[in-house]
C-alpha cells in the first residue's frame, strides 16, 4: 500500500497522538509566555485569584479570540470600556510551536497526497477545538473599581455606588477566528518550509512562493530578535526590569512590527488620554500624549529623538537582505524582474498583516448621575491605527525595488563564488 494513503506508515507518523502533542505543546508554551509576562506586569496582585483567568484570556486574544468588556456601577451610575489588542508575543510563541508540530512529521517527504495532509491539518484542528471552548469559557472575571478619596468616595457611600468592570468572551467569534488563526498558521507553514511537501497540483507555485515566504518570516524574526536586543539593554542600563519584561513578554512585536512599517515611511495615528498608556519607548509615548490625534512617522519621532531615523536604515538593510535570501533560496535564472514583482507582493502582504493585527484600541469611562466621564483615574483612552493605503503602497514600492536589487547582488555574489572555485 502507498505511504501516501491515510492508513500508510506516513500517516501513522502523525496521527492522533502526534495531534494531542503539538495542541498541548502550543497551548503550555503560549499560557507560560502570557502568565510570566503577566507575572512580570503586576497582575499576580489582581483580586480574586483572577490571575488564571486573565493568563487565559491573554492566550484568547493571542489567538484573534474577541474579548468583551463589561460594566456596572449601580442604577445612578454607569460604567463603559472596550479592548482590542493581540498580545503578539505570545501569538508568535504559538505560532511558532504549532507550525514546528505540523511540519515535523512531514519532514524528507518531497510530494504528498491532499488528503494526507487535510487529514493530518484536520487531527490538529479538532483538538485544537475543544482546546479554544475551554479557553474561552474560562476567560470570565469582574473586578471592582475604586472611586479613590474624596468626593467621589463620599458620594459612592452615599448612593451605595460599586463600580465595577469585567471581560468575557463571544464564544462563537473566539471559535471562529481560533480556527482562522490555526488555518493561517498551517498554510503559511507550508509555504515557508522548503523541506515540507505539497500536493503535485501545487509543485508549480513553490518556485515562486515559497521563497519570499521564507524571506519575509525571516524579516519579521529578524525584527523580533532586534527588539529583543534592545530590551535586554533597556533592563540592564535603565531600571524597571520587570516593566521591560512584560513588554518582551507580551507586546514585543507589537512595538517591533509597527516600527518597520515606519521605517519604510509608514504613518500611523493614535492618541494616549488619562491612566492608561502603552510599554512604550518614552519618545512614542510624547508623540501620543497631546490634546489632538498624533501622527506617528519617521519625521514626528525624529523631531523629539534624532535616533529614529536609524528606524529607516535599518529598514533598507533588513529588506535588501530579505530580497537576497529570497533570491538566493530561488532557482537559477529567475530573471530579476520577477524577483522584483514577488518580493513586491509578499512584502505588501506582510505589512497589511501587521498593519491588522498591530491596532490597539482601549477605553474606561465612568460616569455618575449622568455626568460624563469623571475623568482623573476614572477615565481614559487609548488607540494607535495605521494609515493603511500608504503603507501598502510604500510597501508594495520598496519590495520592487529591494527585490530587484537583492536579485542584482545575488547574482554577483555568486559569480565571485564560481570565479574563485574555478582559480
Amino acid at each position: 500500500m502507498s505511504a501516501r494513503t491515510p492508513s500508510g506508515p506516513a500517516a501513522a507518523r502523525h496521527g492522533w497522538a502526534q495531534a494531542l502533542v503539538t495542541v498541548l505543546a502550543g497551548l503550555v508554551a503560549m499560557g507560560v509566555v502570557a502568565a510570566l509576562g503577566l507575572w512580570a506586569a503586576g497582575a499576580t496582585d489582581l483580586p480574586d485569584n483572577a490571575f488564571p483567568r486573565v493568563v487565559t484570556a491573554t492566550v484568547v486574544a493571542a489567538v484573534g479570540g474577541s474579548l468583551e468588556l463589561a460594566g456596572d456601577a449601580g442604577g445612578i451610575a454607569a460604567t463603559d470600556a472596550g479592548l482590542t489588542v493581540m498580545p503578539l508575543s505570545v501569538t508568535l510563541t504559538g505560532a511558532l510551536v504549532f507550525a514546528a508540530g505540523f511540519l515535523r512529521p512531514l519532514r524528507h517527504r518531497a510530494v504528498a497526497d491532499s488528503w494526507e495532509l487535510a487529514g493530518w491539518a484536520g487531527r490538529i484542528a479538532v483538538l485544537w477545538l475543544p482546546a479554544l471552548l475551554g479557553l474561552a469559557f474560562a476567560s470570565r472575571q469582574t473586578f471592582e473599581v475604586s472611586l479613590g478619596e474624596g468626593v467621589l468616595d463620599d458620594l459612592g457611600d452615599l448612593f451605595g455606588i460599586v463600580p465595577r468592570i469585567g471581560f468575557t468572551t463571544d464564544v462563537p467569534l473566539t471559535v471562529l477566528f481560533g480556527l482562522l488563526w490555526l488555518a493561517g498558521v498551517l498554510v503559511l507553514a507550508l509555504l515557508v518550509s522548503s523541506g515540507a511537501p505539497l500536493p503535485g497540483r501545487l509543485l508549480r507555485f513553490q518556485a515562486s512562493v515559497r521563497p519570499v515566504a521564507y524571506a519575509m518570516v525571516a524579516l519579521l524574526l529578524a525584527y523580533a530578535v532586534a527588539g529583543v536586543v534592545v530590551c535586554l539593554v533597556v533592563a540592564a542600563t535603565r531600571g524597571h526590569p520587570a516593566d521591560t519584561f512584560a513588554v518582551l513578554l507580551l507586546g514585543l512585536p507589537n512595538l517591533a512590527w509597527p516600527a518597520f512599517t515606519i521605517g519604510t515611511g509608514a504613518t500611523w495615528n493614535g492618541r494616549v488620554e488619562g491612566p492608561f498608556g502603552l510599554p512604550m519607548p518614552q519618545v512614542l509615548d510624547e508623540v501620543l500624549r497631546t490634546p489632538d490625534v498624533s501622527t506617528v512617522n519617521l519625521g514626528t519621532l525624529g523631531e523629539r529623538d534624532g535616533r529614529m531615523w536609524w528606524l529607516l536604515v535599518a529598514a533598507a538593510v533588513l529588506l535588501l537582505a530579505a530580497a537576497w535570501l529570497a533570491a538566493v533560496r530561488s532557482p537559477d535564472g529567475t530573471p530579476a524582474w520577477r524577483h522584483s514583482v514577488h518580493m513586491g507582493v509578499a512584502l505588501a502582504l506582510t505589512v497589511l498583516m501587521i498593519c491588522a493585527v498591530g491596532r490597539i484600541s482601549a477605553y474606561y469611562g465612568l460616569s455618575v448621575l449622568g455626568i460624563g466621564d469623571l475623568g482623573g483615574d476614572l477615565s481614559g483612552r487609548l488607540f494607535l491605527r495605521p494609515r493603511l493605503q500608504s503603507a501598502v503602497g510604500l510597501a508594495l514600492l520598496w519590495g520592487l525595488v529591494t527585490g530587484y536589487l537583492g536579485a542584482l547582488l545575488e547574482r554577483r555574489l555568486r559569480g565571485r563564488r564560481k570565479g574563485d572555485a574555478r582559480s
